[in-house]
């Protein structure tokens, strides 16, 4: 990262995608900007994080589900970017309708600033629907899968 370049433009893309949040963690530093409270003005915290251990290309990040009364769980996008069923474009994707899954297992990659984030599924289960189609923007919390818990 370079300081404040990167800041400014991290803020540019809060504001030019509605965020009120946006946290990077990268090559060992970790940046977290939030907008205060009903207020246009950004905080910036900047934190070394105690221990790192970083995956070249990839980054793993949980994503905010929701179970509803049958079981099923809706994994939503954690954070804005576009949405990959596969790991290139040549590669069966990660997961298809119907397919079994393991809490924890890769169920597609979201490409944001140029980092690839696999996002995990949350509960093991059957995946009984997919929102998103390949290639396609998705926004922060975002519905991406859903998944009939085991």
């Amino acid at each position: 990262m370079n300081d404040f370049d990167d800041i400014e433009r991290m803020v540019e893309l809060m504001d030019a995608h509605g965020l009120e949040e946006f946290e990077l963690e990268q090559e060992g530093r970790r940046v977290r900007l939030r907008k205060a409270f009903r207020s246009p003005d950004v905080a910036v915290e900047m934190n070394e994080p105690v221990s790192v251990t970083p995956v070249p290309g990839t980054e793993s990040i949980d994503s905010p589900g929701t179970m509803d009364d049958e079981g099923v769980v809706v994994v939503k996008s954690p954070i804005v970017g576009t949405f990959f069923r596969a790991p290139d474009p040549d590669a069966e994707p990660f997961v298809d309708v119907g397919s079994s899954v393991q809490r924890g297992q890769v169920l597609c990659l979201i490409e944001a600033m140029k980092l690839m984030n696999e996002i995990d599924a949350e509960v093991r289960g059957e995946i009984v629907d997919i929102f998103v189609e390949n290639g396609q923007p998705v926004q922060y919390g975002e519905p991406l899968f859903a998944i009939k818990s085991a």
